[in-house]
This record gives C-alpha cells, sequence and structure tokens, in this order.
C-alpha cells in the first residue's frame, strides 16, 4: 500500500456529480486532487451557477424502493460509501417513494464540503486541451466547452455520437390554484408528494392542439434531433401519436380524482423541488417551445392561470464518447495511460448513474496509484451490469439508465415481477457487500 505522500496527484475535470463523487473518494483515501470547473466564468446552456454538483434537470433522483432499478443502484451505491447519496438525503425534499433533493441547497452543500477540504483544491478554470499531467479523469459531463469536445474527438479518432436532452419549466407553487387538483402518488405508495391536475377528453384533446400548433425554436443546421427516451420533449412524445402522451407521463393509471372516485382520462403531475414547498416542476413539459408559447400553453391549464414561471423549459445539446471503442475497464482510456472518463460523457445517463460512474472512476484511479488492476465488478450488481453494458463490443452505442433489463436473471422465477425483481436485488446487494470486505485495500 502506497502512503500518501507517494502518490500522485490526480487532476479532474468537471465538477458535476461525477467528478464531485470522484473527487471525494480520491481524498477520503489521502490521494491529492485538483479539481478543474469552468464555471461560473463559463457557463453551458443549462447550468445557472457555479456551484459544484448542481443539478439541472428534474430534481429526482428516483425510486428508493430496492426493488426498482433506481433504488436497487442507491443501495449498492451505500454498500461502496457513497457521498453524494449523503449529501441527497440531507437535502432531500418530499418527493413520494423517490428521493427528491433542494437543488440549491444539495449544490450548496457540494460546494462547501469540497472547496474546504484539505485534499482538494478547487480551481475555476476551463480546460481545452487533454495536455494534462495524468492521472487525468474528464468529467465534463454531456456539456463539454467546444474546444475540449473538439480535442477529445481528435484524440478519440472516433465519430461523435450525440443526443438532446431537456428540461422541464418549473413553476411558483404559491401561483397555483390549490383546488384544481389533488395531492396523491400512484397506487398510493408513500406520501401524497404530486400535485394532480386531472384533465377530460375535451381538455386533453385541446392541450394535444395547443402543443401541435405552438411555436417551436429551430434546431441548428448542422444538428440532427436525437433524444434519448427517458427525456423526450413534449412535442416529440405528440409527434409519436395523440395519446401517447397520456400513456406516458400524464397517464392516470393509478390516481383516484376524490371528486368524481374515479381516474381522470389524463393528469398533469406538478413535482415539488425545493424544501420549502415553493417550487413545482411540470412533469413531462421538457420542450424546445418558445418561451412566448409555453407561457401560453402553461397558463392554460387547469390551475395555473396565474402560474409565475421560475424556469422555462429548453433542449440542449449533450454529447458522449463511444466507450466501448476507446476504453476498458473501467473507463480507461485505450490509448493513453492514465487517462479515464467519468459521468454522462461514458454513456450513462441518469443523476445516480453519473455518480456511479464517477465513484467507479475513483475506484480505477486509485488501483492504479497501487499498481493493480480493479477487481472486476460482479455482474450481478446493477452498477457491475451498467459498467458491463457500457463497455461491451456495440455498434450503435446508446446512453443506459439503470434498468432490471440489463441484470442477470435469478435461476428460478416463482412470483411475478416485483418478486423477480425482489430476488435480483437480494443477490445484487449481497455481491455488493462481498465485493467490499474481499476489497479492503480499496475501501
Amino acid at each position: 500500500m502506497l502512503k500518501k505522500d507517494d502518490m500522485k496527484e490526480v487532476t479532474i475535470v468537471g465538477g458535476g456529480l461525477a467528478g464531485s463523487e470522484a473527487a471525494w473518494q480520491l481524498a477520503r483515501r489521502g490521494v491529492r486532487v485538483r479539481l478543474l470547473e469552468m464555471r461560473p466564468g463559463t457557463q453551458t446552456g443549462a447550468h445557472r451557477s457555479g456551484d459544484l454538483g448542481e443539478v439541472v434537470c428534474s430534481n429526482s433522483f428516483k425510486s428508493t424502493l430496492e426493488e426498482t432499478a433506481s433504488g436497487l443502484l442507491k443501495a449498492e451505491l451505500d454498500v461502496y460509501g457513497c457521498w453524494l447519496l449523503e449529501v441527497a438525503r440531507r437535502c432531500a425534499v418530499p418527493a413520494g417513494h423517490a428521493l427528491g433533493i433542494d437543488r440549491e441547497l444539495f449544490a450548496g452543500t457540494v460546494t462547501a464540503a469540497l472547496e474546504s477540504h484539505d485534499s482538494i483544491g478547487v480551481e475555476r478554470a476551463r480546460v481545452d486541451s487533454l495536455d494534462l499531467d495524468v492521472p487525468v479523469v474528464v468529467a465534463t459531463g454531456p456539456l463539454t466547452a467546444e474546444a475540449l469536445s473538439k480535442e477529445l474527438q481528435n484524440h478519440c479518432s472516433s465519430e461523435h455520437l450525440y443526443f438532446y436532452d431537456a428540461i422541464s419549466p418549473s413553476i411558483d407553487g404559491d401561483s397555483v390554484d390549490p383546488d384544481a387538483g389533488f395531492w396523491a402518488s400512484r397506487y398510493n405508495k408513500g406520501t401524497p408528494d404530486y400535485l394532480n391536475l386531472p384533465l377530460d377528453e375535451k381538455a386533453y384533446n385541446a392541450l394535444i392542439k395547443r402543443i401541435v400548433q405552438s411555436e417551436y425554436a429551430p434546431a441548428r443546421a448542422f444538428e440532427k434531433e436525437k433524444y434519448f427516451d427517458a427525456c423526450m420533449p413534449i412535442e416529440e412524445i405528440v409527434n409519436r401519436g395523440a395519446d401517447t402522451l397520456r400513456h406516458g407521463p400524464m397517464k392516470p393509471k393509478g390516481l383516484v380524482d376524490p371528486g368524481t372516485g374515479q381516474e381522470p382520462y389524463a393528469v398533469i403531475q406538478l413535482r415539488q423541488e425545493s424544501r420549502e414547498g415553493n417550487l413545482l416542476g411540470l412533469v413531462g413539459f421538457q420542450t424546445r417551445m418558445t418561451r412566448p408559447a409555453q407561457k401560453e400553453l402553461i397558463r392554460s391549464l387547469p390551475g395555473l392561470a396565474e402560474a409565475r414561471i421560475m424556469r422555462y423549459g429548453s433542449i440542449h445539446r449533450n454529447m458522449y464518447l463511444d466507450v466501448p471503442r476507446i476504453c476498458r475497464p473501467y473507463q480507461v482510456d485505450k490509448k493513453r495511460p492514465g487517462l479515464y472518463y467519468a459521468g454522462q460523457i461514458c454513456g450513462v445517463e441518469g443523476y445516480v448513474e453519473s455518480i456511479a460512474s464517477g465513484l467507479v472512476a475513483a475506484l480505477s484511479v486509485f488501483a492504479d496509484l497501487h499498481r493493480r488492476d480493479l477487481p472486476s465488478l460482479p455482474p450481478e450488481t446493477m452498477i457491475g451490469a451498467l459498467m458491463g453494458y457500457v463497455h461491451a463490443e456495440n455498434e450503435d452505442f446508446q446512453p443506459m439508465n439503470a434498468n432490471m433489463g440489463i441484470m442477470p436473471r435469478p435461476a428460478r422465477r416463482r412470483g411475478g415481477r416485483k418478486a423477480r425483481n425482489q430476488a435480483i436485488a437480494k443477490t445484487a446487494v449481497s455481491a455488493a457487500e462481498y465485493y467490499r470486505k474481499a476489497n479492503p485495500w480499496l475501501f
């Protein structure tokens, strides 16, 4: 085992979720870290501050139920000592069985902790070149600045892949008519943390017509629109069929309107985005619609005639690398030893998935500093399966969320899907615990 003074300083480029988690994990292991973040001097099209770990889209870290993919991912990360999940829970807001956070409180807490850590030096500087002393972790995310993006493209000698990500509007909760809807979570799971605005068939069809006829900001000529399914703009959902929206983010299933005693034809959900409850996000309303059109549409919805819009929806260009071709496990550049990647730039999609990628990158770097290979992550775990997907040969590599579809199936299938997923989760958490116990030097 190397002593602290014998280990090289690690440079991390990018102070988002992956970079922040990687920095903390390395620092707590005694590694000196230089964390470079270009904000606030250079902003992106989605960020609003210079805070580290800023969450820019939804405020939800998704389900905490272990039998769900996202819940299982969290359970495994807890086994491995994930730092950002601890911070998220300290900054939680009511969100049913999901982990919702107060975004400003979360990012502020992350920033204060990293900037005050004795082993972490935070520098506000944009990086335009890969000409850095290794080890280097590139965690610049899908909104990598243009100069570094071109540098990566040249270095990788591979066509850049990209897709579009989307942000939903947020409104002032005090400007919503409280009598226009009802608070509930689907199937009464967890606490009633979503405001549901019911729509009958006539109101739903009027909404669809308005979406179709609204004005939209055009994509730039050189960009091919390529959306990730989990962040589909509302207009793109409607383009796939008039009923697609009410079978997607506006599905009423599991919600009963107390005024009628029945499920509505469709339902608009607003999710709490701040601890005080004064900021609500419109679930599924991410869009390229112009701001005047958004304002007109939102104020046409039940209970939102006087809505004060705090943040408009938007679309931004996300990029990611062809990791199966340019990297070896785990997230290590094939051409340049000592160069690592972490976060959404690796093709993992989602907040917690990005955090997991940052943790894995930190473990990979730490192992290399000790001149050892990182022991293979158990494939029966969600983290192992996700890394297996990222590194598997794939001619059409696409970003991936944590999901049960990438997990090995149990030998015996008893009961329904819930029972099967519970069995998968039990096996996965046990495998993660064994991995940690078998590699004490790593943790």
